[in-house]
């Protein structure tokens, strides 16, 4: 079984990366900007650089599925990059490729407020993807970088769907009909999604599942599997939004960036300053083994806990991170 985590965003270190290595994890995809630009994000992929550098006995980048398929055999993980806001393009549709060839693989169109190219779902009013949001989902789709529509509100997210040429994903999500979190999504935004081919990951962040810190495995187990029902296994995997060891400080960053000197809440969110505490039956990167038990225990067979696990990303990742075919 390939374990794919399609979103974390730890305080990395050696310990986190050799858990990983513990955990069997095959490939995480890490958020590398939230609100930096071109350069601030250039000098973080310069510091996983130099990570890569110094374990390569547990980590090296990923830039498509065969480096997935390659971490498995030799028992390391795969670092794939992408960027929770689009503000490391700047307003520079040309910084798409640069970045791409970084080895950027995702990029979300917002993060919680309005971006110059769609809506985040923090907004009071959604007018939709952008003129330039239609240029830079175009050039996305051309090179091989993935929209992620996690943060995104309903109508943007709707019209990325429809415009992309490619499969697009919402990587750390859960379903809003089991958990009202302003973050979690529609069956509308779902259905649309996955009939189209897109991903979800369901998300492990406590403010997102049903009873936070105390939501049960057998809940989130039961959940998936509704959805499974409700939009086929198949466009279905994990994006825990891990956020291991960073102190409290860094959600001012990740909520404030530089656009408000007072902590942002976001209207009609129910979420806290601070980091909440993580389910005990997922602490870190050695506890995938308790969701693929869990999600036998609730049907699932053997393929299916497969797939959900990470070979569903994969097969993803094998027809995403190319260029568009002509």
């Amino acid at each position: 079984m390939i374990i794919i985590d399609n979103l974390q965003y730890a305080n990395w270190s050696e310990r986190i990366f050799r858990q990983m290595n513990e955990g069997g994890v095959a490939a995480i995809h890490v958020t590398i900007a939230y609100h930096e630009q071109f350069r601030e994000t250039v000098a973080n992929i310069e510091a996983w650089n130099r990570w890569f550098e110094l374990f390569p006995d547990l980590i090296f980048q990923g830039f498509d599925g065969a480096d997935v398929r390659k971490a498995k055999e030799e028992g390391r993980t795969a670092i794939f990059f992408g960027f929770q806001n689009p503000s490391p393009i700047e307003d520079d549709i040309g910084l798409i490729e640069v970045l791409h060839r970084l080895g950027g693989r995702f990029m979300q169109l917002s993060y919680n407020n309005q971006s110059l190219l769609a809506t985040g779902c923090y907004e009071d009013d959604d007018p939709g993807i952008t003129r330039f949001g239609k240029q830079v989902i175009a050039e996305m789709n051309r090179v091989g970088m993935v929209v992620d529509m996690s943060h995104s509100a309903e109508r943007s997210t709707l019209e990325a769907i429809e415009l992309s040429q490619r499969r697009i994903a919402i990587t750390h999500a859960n379903p809003h009909w089991w958990h009202p979190a302003l973050r979690n999504k529609s069956d509308v935004v779902l259905r649309a999604l996955t009939l189209a081919g897109g991903m979800l990951g369901f998300s492990l962040y406590p403010h997102h599942l049903r009873d936070g810190s105390d939501c049960t495995l057998r809940n989130f187990c039961e959940m998936i599997a509704e959805a499974a029902e409700r939009y086929g296994v198949e466009n279905l995997g994990l994006g825990s939004d891990l956020c291991q060891d960073q102190p409290d400080s860094v959600v001012t960053w990740m909520r404030n960036g530089r656009w408000s000197k007072d902590m942002d809440y976001g209207e009609g969110s129910v979420e806290q300053a601070g980091f909440p505490d993580q389910p005990a039956w997922f602490r870190d990167n050695r506890d995938f083994s308790n969701i693929a038990s869990g999600l036998a225990d609730v049907g699932f067979n053997t393929s299916e806990v497969a797939g959900l696990m990470g070979g569903n990303w994969l097969a993803f990742y094998d027809s995403s991170f190319g260029a568009q075919s002509s």
